[in-house]
């Protein structure tokens, strides 16, 4: 790649050659005609012009998505980093890092933490470069993912439930086997090889003013590619994407500090980060412009469109960027502009293609979830899909119970989102009591599965949602912890190919056994939350 004379007017001379192998270093010279770009600035750039990445990567191409294009009235593009050796970006922060260790640091060796696509970039640099390297997991990491480390040599070392056991335990060990730590986003080196991407757009969208939008988990990714862009061309907007449920970074930006999170969520697990870096945080605060958060329905939605313009499936992380791009266009009111969106990351599991494909409708607002009373009568049903109309039926849940109404669970194809609350008011016009379950993760998860039964000899009955680490004997700690007095009325688990899985639990607990109960959790340790007052579980269960 070789760039001439800048034409964005904030450097009066900008040359280099990014080096395409371990034995051509490149040559890069910068002089900043900027008064704002500090030296540290100056020296991160300087990292990633002189970048090592391309021994390994490849410039990845930024794709025209038309379908979506179409549908947002904007020009959108996919910067495809989905298709890099291990299927992830992150093999540019790894190999960076690793390939410019000392001698006597390649000789001892490399150690990190991680349960995804930094322990493959830097299993997949440790066999590229020759250096031992020794990987910390938590034991809820899927068998797919230690395969693949496994199989380039990496030595798996698998502890704890969650990836602040396997951090704390992968620097005991690095201190004890005097190993250098990668560290996945908060190292100056690994910051600059993510970098790279921002300096291949820098050539590849030729607009002088555009959108990046660029997921957020430690910040590695968002910070290398906004100090790039924004020194060279201030006019383009970075836009950092998070999940609603994990967003330490636009947190830490608003309060002017980093925070750390109580907890985060688990299905976008590729940027599940309780606190962001502090290189990270400092260039992030400085040079992003703003921020979006997404929900998981969203997200699932967004997999569905790049599969759609890409025939490409990404993991939840990997479209996190194009959730974001759509949730902004909707709220700034966006029109004529060229937007670019990272697929980052295309490392799923497959077993999570299902539960994907289900909130992907309810993303894109094709599907109402409603709760409706009926008559318990015959012909009820035929009356109320005569309300419905033409309206396409997704789903219909029942169970007879003998009372005067009958609570039914019903999916409803819509064409629009307005749509929903329309069909809703159709519903109650005709005389049937609505609850909208859209948006309710209890029932969207767990309650559409159960539909149909009650159990009123259940006294005391309280209802919990609990994440489970996903490995062996996680179900019988659980149960253990439990007094054998209280008995557990209800359960429902599904496995959806994630470290941590989903359990709805319902305990009979005498009021005056509370606090003992509040207790054992937490002794337990599985993060809970209590669903009693939760409106589907009323209208169904109880």
């Amino acid at each position: 790649m070789e760039i001439g004379r800048c034409a964005f007017g904030n450097f009066e001379a900008f040359r280099f050659a990014a080096p395409r192998n371990s034995n051509d270093e490149g040559d890069s010279s910068v002089r900043c005609a900027r008064k704002d770009v500090d030296w540290v600035d100056i020296d991160y750039l300087q990292r990633i012009l002189t970048s090592r990445v391309y021994d390994v990567v490849h410039e990845t191409p930024v794709q025209h998505a038309p379908r979506l294009s179409q549908r947002l009235g904007n020009a959108v593009y996919f910067k495809r980093e989905d298709l890099q050796p291990i299927f992830s970006f992150k093999l540019r922060g790894a190999y960076n890092r690793m390939a410019q260790l000392t001698p006597a640091e390649r000789e001892r060796g490399v150690i990190t933490a991680s349960a995804g696509n930094h322990a493959q970039g830097v299993a997949f640099s440790g066999e590229k470069l020759g250096i031992r390297t020794v990987i910390v997991m938590p034991q809820t990491t899927p068998t797919i993912k230690v395969q693949a480390c496994r199989a380039r040599g990496a030595e798996i070392v698998l502890y704890g439930d969650s990836y602040s056991d396997a951090e704390a335990h992968a620097y005991d060990l690095q201190r004890a086997l005097g190993l250098t730590f990668v560290h996945p986003y908060d190292d100056p080196l690994v910051i600059a090889g993510q970098g790279t991407i921002g300096l291949e757009l820098s050539q590849q969208v030729r607009s002088e003013r555009y959108h990046v939008f660029v997921p957020i988990g430690g910040g590695g990714l968002i910070a290398g590619i906004a100090v790039f862009l924004k020194s060279i061309c201030p006019d383009l907007r970075i836009i950092g994407v998070e999940p609603d449920d994990s967003d330490a970074m636009v947190r830490s930006v608003r309060r002017g500090e980093r925070v750390t999170l109580a907890q985060v969520g688990i299905f976008v697990d590729g940027v599940a980060v309780r606190r962001v870096g502090e290189h990270t945080f400092g260039l992030t605060r400085k040079y992003v412009d703003d921020f979006i958060q997404v929900s998981t329905d969203d997200v699932c939605a967004a997999i569905k469109d790049v599969f759609q313009d890409t025939r490409a499936i990404q993991e939840p992380a990997g479209a996190l960027a194009v959730a974001g791009m759509k949730r902004y266009v909707h709220k700034h009111r966006l029109q004529g502009e060229t937007l670019v969106a990272l697929t980052c990351g295309a490392n799923l599991n497959f077993d999570r293609l299902r539960h994907i494909a289900e909130r992907a409708e309810i993303g894109e607002h094709r599907e109402a979830l409603l709760a409706v009373t009926i008559p318990e009568q015959l012909g009820a049903f035929k009356a109320f899909c005569r309300v419905v109309g033409q309206n396409n039926i997704t789903e219909f849940n029942y169970r007879y119970a003998p009372r005067d109404d009958a609570v039914v669970f019903v999916g409803i194809q819509l064409e629009h989102a307005d749509q929903r609350l329309a069909l809703i008011a159709q519903l109650e016009a005709a005389g049937y009591a609505v609850l909208d379950l859209t948006h309710n993760e209890l029932a969207i998860v767990h309650l559409r599965h159960m539909v149909g039964g009650r159990a009123p000899e259940a006294k005391h009955e309280r209802l919990y949602s609990f994440e489970f680490p996903e490995r062996t004997g996680a179900l019988l700690q659980f149960l253990e912890t439990m007094d054998e007095t209280w008995n557990i009325s209800l359960f429902h688990y599904r496995n959806h190919g994630s470290a941590h899985g989903r359990v709805l639990a319902g305990i009979q607990i005498p009021s005056q056994d509370l606090q003992r109960f509040e207790a054992s959790l937490d002794r337990l340790g599985y993060h809970a939350t209590d669903e009693s007052d939760n409106p589907a579980y009323k209208r169904f269960l109880t």
